[in-house]
């Protein structure tokens, strides 16, 4: 098998030094190392992606592709497809810590009205107690559990500075008062999403977590706005829900950005460098049951095993 070239590398080596990077700047720095334009050699660098999966695969690691639903921006990245207990040990954060992130994501997901956020003060007063209680549930045979002192005695100060952690490595974004999903996050819990049947998106069926609803209480249909846009952006287009038939209500209005992004217009659909998910989801909207997520770890996972209901189908 060829190994792969310098260039390759270079890739591979941004992504995992520099973090995710937009869908601009990663085109840009293949444009540098190649001489190409991903615009006019769209196969060339699809082939680029290709031959890094293929090896990356042999140590269980993805160059994946994914939007920022807050803003409608492609980022790529590299993730970590395992979920054990050695690739645990490569997250900085401790058990407590982890725990409070687990709270703040399933906070955000189980929004029935897919806002894509939680406030500051709903995320502080997460009791990292019942993320315990929740984790060890299936694991009981009964009488009461002991809960360890680093989850009683986690300060509101340690919440404040794990958030300032979190932020800072790009699993949440913050911004006014409001808690949402950082781009890594998106990343990682896109296998998640997909495996625990988080409502997807009616246009491009990927999860919805910050997304338009359906003016129809009874319909369940879920649409991101840059989704709306694209299927709304013709003069001819009819502007009804495709679940329900209700009129959509549909104004271009400036997507609500919860991250130091610039304001951007939708753009072109991305080129994935995974195997695109061509079968539709189902929108159940029953229960959600979780296992482990771990930020650093780049698992695909969540949190604790009690199920939860979210906007329910008539």
């Amino acid at each position: 098998m060829p190994t792969l070239s310098w260039r390759h590398h270079t890739l591979i080596q941004a992504l995992l030094s520099r973090g995710p990077h937009k869908e601009k700047d990663f085109h840009s720095l293949f444009t540098k190392i190649t001489g190409k334009s991903p615009d006019n050699h769209r196969s060339l660098f699809n082939e680029y992606l290709r031959k890094i999966n293929e090896e990356l695969a042999f140590v269980q690691l993805e160059l994946r592709a994914c939007r920022n639903q807050y803003d409608g921006n492609v980022h790529y990245g590299i993730v970590n497809n395992v979920s054990d207990e050695q690739s645990k040990l490569g997250t900085k954060y401790s058990v407590p810590q982890i725990a409070f992130y687990k709270g703040i994501i399933e906070a955000i997901v189980q929004d029935a009205a897919a806002q894509g956020f939680i406030s500051t003060i709903d995320a502080l007063n997460i009791r990292l107690e019942n993320q315990f209680l929740a984790g060890t549930e299936s694991q009981s045979q009964g009488g009461s559990t002991h809960i360890p002192a680093a989850f009683r005695n986690f300060s509101m100060s340690q919440k404040e500075k794990t958030l300032e952690g979190l932020e800072k490595d790009r699993w949440i974004c913050l911004k006014d008062g409001k808690i949402g999903l950082g781009v890594r996050s998106f990343l990682d819990l896109r296998s998640w999403f997909r495996n625990n049947e988080v409502p997807s998106c009616e246009v491009c069926n990927e999860a919805a977590v910050k997304a338009e609803l359906c003016q129809n209480e009874g319909c369940s249909v879920r649409i991101h706005m840059y989704c709306l846009r694209m299927k709304f952006s013709k003069s001819k287009a009819e502007k009804v829900c495709p679940g329900c038939g209700t009129r959509w209500h549909y104004n271009i209005a400036k997507i609500e950005v919860l991250d130091e992004e610039e304001d951007a217009s939708a753009p072109p659909e991305s080129q994935q460098p995974h195997e695109p998910s061509t079968r539709k989801r189902p929108r159940n909207r029953a229960g959600i049951d979780s296992d482990n997520l771990e930020p650093g770890s780049s698992q695909s996972t969540m949190v604790t095993r009690r199920s939860v209901r979210l906007k329910s189908s008539a």
